[in-house]
């Protein structure tokens, strides 16, 4: 049985698509997330004895002609597609390819067919199946299957596999779902899989130093925020974790298999969710004295305490990324997020004390959002002065309660899917707040941005960490040689500046008279 794990190109003639980061998109610093739950699949797969392919045509800059010539090559009997919210009409469609070339079977996997299954079939008839939840253990399942039967399983033998859709006829199948792995330490190791069939230089994250991995010790996360994607529709809302010890053989194992990397990310959707087992990590770490070798970030919450904060800078933590999302406690309220104005900026100050650089994120139109709150927002950011600062629009994510919250309040104002991003692939608006529209929320991002950036407090911090620390200089420049463009002209085309001045230009009455 010859599987074929794939990333699909999307957006390839605009730079490199990131469908694996909580909000696709092609990012606007350049920043390329590693394919983390397509590639533990791939290793899960390959463990298994399967012959695999793992192909990331979006790191690689890959068009669909080009993927598809070393597609043919592979000749695939099983493919496992990885999607998205935007990119999920070209996912099919690729896949239709696919099929059509090879005869392969088709699986989709991600957020999007997680939360709208059926909706994902009907796109197109060569999709054979949605891979929902965690799909590790399901594409093993299935491919073994498929293998044992030539291709051709039964309706009766397809129900036996947990965690998967599929239509017979006009009917949809939709099979027991399939419990969350407890013991994460029977994954594979994603920088083995990595070593196999990736180059790292390929990825990017402009808050990190280049090259780096992307690792993960959890799966979960028990906070309640109604815009995010991953707990509410792949991973649940109960943190699993890796044990200690399998997280730092397998950052051991880089330092030794990977002399190039020289940091590691981790992906978790809360790193610290869980203080002692944070502290187990890091005390193993300097035990080993991996801290000396190797640098890391990861992604925490707002209440992240100052003496775990200064043991994980001694561990070789560089670097916290935080979700502030906004500077107002009425937006925080409204979005569920359970931390408050006044824990951001103790953290900020903690972090800034214990000598950890910080990339901070906000967002604009979220449940509670006002002009007044995004006023707010952008001058609690400019207090901070972290590294550095990204502003995004609300993304709403099918699966998520913040796109129930978007359509039973008519906010949103399209259900085509590619209108979430811009046509150059940067992320969209496709919602309205009460008192701005979508065109005014692009804009204040945008605004922040440049705000946030070019002022002459934050610059001058930049330049004398350049000079107190020349290592930073190359992630610096990169970050922003791709960075500049958006920085400068916005998020939108000049086509799309124009199509949304039509769009709010006021139409004339065809019977009013016209002054000539």
């Amino acid at each position: 049985m010859k599987v074929l794990c794939l990333n699909p190109p999307f957006l390839t003639e605009h730079g490199k698509f990131s469908r694996s980061s909580r909000s696709p998109a092609v990012a606007k610093s350049g920043t390329t997330y590693f394919p983390m739950f397509l590639a533990s699949a791939a290793g899960s797969l390959d463990m298994d004895g399967m012959e695999v392919l793992l192909l990331d045509s979006c790191a690689r800059l890959l068009d669909n002609e080009a993927t598809l010539a070393i597609v043919r090559d592979f000749a695939p009997d099983f493919t496992l597609l990885d999607t998205s919210t935007p990119s999920i009409y070209s996912d099919v469609a690729f896949g239709a390819r696919i099929k059509e070339e090879c005869g392969s079977a088709i699986a989709l996997m991600g957020t999007h067919v997680t939360a709208l299954p059926e909706e994902s079939l009907r796109l197109d008839v060569a999709t054979d199946f949605i891979l929902q939840t965690e799909v590790d253990a399901t594409v093993v399942e299935l491919a073994r299957l498929l293998e044992r039967t030539g291709g051709k399983p039964s309706v009766e033998d397809l129900t036996e596999v947990a965690g998967i859709s599929f239509l017979t006829g006009e009917d949809l199948v939709t099979t027991a779902k399939r419990p969350f792995i407890k013991d994460l330490d029977e994954l594979p190791w994603l920088a083995k899989v990595y070593k196999k069939w990736f180059d790292s230089k390929d990825y990017f994250f402009a808050a990190s130093d280049w090259p780096m991995i992307q690792l993960m010790q959890t799966r979960g996360c028990p906070h309640p925020c109604f815009f995010c994607v991953y707990p509410r529709t792949v991973h649940g809302d109960k943190v699993r974790f890796r044990t200690a010890t399998s997280i730092v053989d397998e950052v051991e194992w880089v330092v030794e298999n990977m002399p190039e990397v020289k940091e590691i990310g981790f992906e978790d959707d809360t790193f610290t969710a869980w203080a002692k087992r944070t502290r187990e990590f890091c005390e193993l770490m300097i035990a080993r004295g991996l801290h000396l070798k190797i640098k890391w970030y990861c992604n925490t919450r707002a209440t992240l305490d100052k003496e775990t904060m200064v043991l994980m800078r001694r561990a070789g933590c560089v670097l916290l990324i935080v979700g502030y999302e906004s500077g107002s406690q009425t937006a925080l309220d409204g979005m569920l997020k359970g931390t408050t104005v006044a824990e951001m900026m103790e953290f900020s100050k903690n972090a800034s004390r214990a000598k950890l650089l910080i990339h901070g994120c906000f967002m604009a139109g979220n449940r509670g959002d006002s002009r007044s709150t995004l006023k707010e927002t952008l001058a609690v950011a400019k207090k901070f002065n972290n590294d550095t600062m990204q502003f995004f629009p609300l993304i709403v994510y099918p699966g998520t309660p913040a796109y129930e919250w978007a359509k039973e309040n008519s906010l949103l104002r399209t259900e085509d899917y590619r209108q979430w991003l811009t046509a150059e692939g940067n992320h969209n608006v496709v919602l309205d707040m009460p008192d701005m529209d979508r065109s005014e929320i692009l804009a204040w991002c945008d605004r922040a941005r440049r705000e946030y950036y070019i002022r002459p407090r934050y610059l001058i911090y930049k330049v004398m960490q350049q000079v107190r620390h020349p290592g930073e200089i190359t992630r610096t420049f990169k970050a922003f040689w791709t960075f500049r463009k958006t920085l400068f002209k916005g998020s939108l085309s000049a086509q799309e500046k124009q199509q949304q001045r039509d769009e709010r230009a006021p139409v004339r009455d065809p019977h009013e008279a016209i002054d000539v």
